[in-house]
């Protein structure tokens, strides 16, 4: 597929961690500046699964990598970093979210609710 004049190879397709966790810093590490859409309230709900998705393509374009395997090299370290992220942001929501539960039925247990 040929984009803004340049191939995006097949190999390089695919979901990118980083790009979908760290959009705006990956968008300008990467020179691809669609990311910093991100930063429209609402719309960016939507925006950081393109991001995630379209991310590679992006940043193949842009950059100048000699080949695909340097590229993945690159974009490895997002990705580890970016699904690292993810877990942990889940990880934090279930915390949260038990705790919450927790102590909002024991305060109806000490009001005799």
């Amino acid at each position: 597929m040929e984009e803004n004049g340049k191939t995006i190879p097949q190999e390089v397709k695919g979901w990118n961690w980083g790009a979908f966790m760290y959009n705006i810093m990956w968008g300008i590490g990467n020179r691809t500046y669609l990311p910093l859409l991100c930063l429209i309230p609402v719309f960016n709900i939507v925006w950081i699964f393109i991001v995630g998705f379209k991310g590679n393509g992006w940043a193949w374009q842009k950059g100048d990598y000699k080949d695909v395997e340097t590229f993945k090299a690159v974009q490895k370290t997002w990705n580890r970093a970016g699904l690292f992220q993810f877990i942990i942001s889940i990880a934090i929501f279930v915390l949260y979210t038990v705790f919450v539960v927790f102590f909002i039925g024991n305060a109806y247990n000490e009001m005799g609710l």
